[in-house]
């Protein structure tokens, strides 16, 4: 199922609370993989410029929270085609055409929360 052109659902549980739509704040967090399967680790570097309040740690496994405004552009393109329509509480994990990601790495994003 697609959620948007070039954006392609691979698994969802749906939340509970408000639907996402443009003009919210949402918070959520993301892995990235490349096509082949590899996840895109987020390195030492970027882990210390990063503020603590966006760390979160469940079940041994830890996020990073990010929030953006729906429609802002704060975000790549992929990332909040996805998030709209999510419910609070959701998870969705997604197929991201290059053109809405990272152009010419060809990588995807998946497990969206919000």
């Amino acid at each position: 199922m697609n959620v948007a052109r070039g954006i392609k659902l691979l698994e969802e549980v749906e939340g509970n609370g408000k639907t996402a739509e443009k003009g919210d704040s949402v918070v959520y967090n993301l892995k990235i993989f490349r096509n082949r399967g590899e996840e895109v680790p987020l390195n030492e570097v970027q882990s210390k410029s990063l503020p603590i309040h966006m760390f979160r740690t469940e079940d041994n496994y830890t996020f990073v929270d990010h929030t953006t405004t729906l429609g802002k552009r704060q975000a790549i393109a992929g990332v909040e085609r996805s998030l709209m329509g999510m419910k609070e509480g959701g998870y969705r994990k997604v197929r991201v055409s290059p053109h809405l990601a990272y152009r010419e790495k060809g990588e995807r994003n998946s497990g969206f929360n919000t």
